[in-house]
């Protein structure tokens, strides 16, 4: 009949469920995404200060080297010692979980059975379907709908480490290469042009793999790169009248 689907049938323009390591994908797509921005604006900041401050190409590829160098490094630590963090928290939660399941088993499929009921099923229905998923893989049914885990799919920080320092790396050569590049006079409006340019392309990317407005997104990302350059400039302009 019209409207209805066939069990096993694929329906055309209907999407598969969201699965297929979709909290992988976030958690590295997150990373990277953070990395690039800090990479394109931290890097544009430095460099456009610099330039305020002084016209030495040399000098502005020094500090642009060393904020890259800096900036990559710094990225990738935080991120595997912060995906570490969670990647041992949820092993404790599921090493916790095995622990119940197997002194307690039939306290925890009632827990489970009342987890669908809270969803919205039926009590019987609900008590049907946690003791046929316990059967197939209890562990599994209780990290899913009790912790929100996939057993099979943790977080892993080395990813999350190179997604971060190969994305900062990328944007932060693009800011440092519109600088040393061009001919003096050509440097920052080249520079600023870029970075938003880049800013804006990463927001707008980085909304549509999420699935997020991407609008929002745009105008965040161009807003803190201005207000970086902005700042930045104006105090090497004013440390360079200086002499300092």
């Amino acid at each position: 009949m019209p409207g209805r689907e066939e069990p096993g049938r694929e329906v055309p323009g209907h999407d598969e469920p969201h699965r297929d390591g979709l909290g992988g994908r976030l958690n590295w797509l997150r990373a990277a995404v953070l990395g690039a921005n800090d990479g394109v604006v931290s890097t544009a900041g430095l460099v456009v200060g610099v330039a305020g401050a002084t016209s030495s190409a040399d000098a502005l590829l020094t500090a642009g080297l060393a904020g890259l160098l800096a900036g990559s490094l710094s990225m990738a630590a935080g991120e595997y010692v912060s995906v570490s963090t969670q990647r041992d928290s949820e092993r404790a939660a599921l090493d916790q979980e095995r622990r119940e399941l197997a002194r307690t088993p039939g306290a925890e499929l009632a827990e489970l059975a009342g987890l669908y009921e809270q969803k919205g099923l039926s009590r019987e229905l609900a008590a049907e379907v946690a003791v046929q998923l316990t059967r197939h893989d209890a562990l599994g049914a209780h990290a899913e709908t009790e912790l929100g885990i996939d057993p099979d799919e943790l977080s892993n920080p080395w990813h999350a480490a190179w997604a971060s320092f190969l994305a900062f790396t990328a944007g932060a050569l693009l800011p440092l290469l519109a600088m040393v590049l061009p001919s003096a006079g050509a440097r920052l409006p080249i520079t600023v042009a870029a970075v938003l340019a880049a800013l804006a392309g990463c927001g707008w990317g980085s909304a549509r793999m999420g699935g997020a407005p991407a609008r929002p997104a745009v105008l965040r990302n161009v807003a803190g790169g201005v207000i970086a350059m902005v700042v930045t400039y104006a105090v090497g302009s004013l440390l360079g009248a200086s002499g300092v």
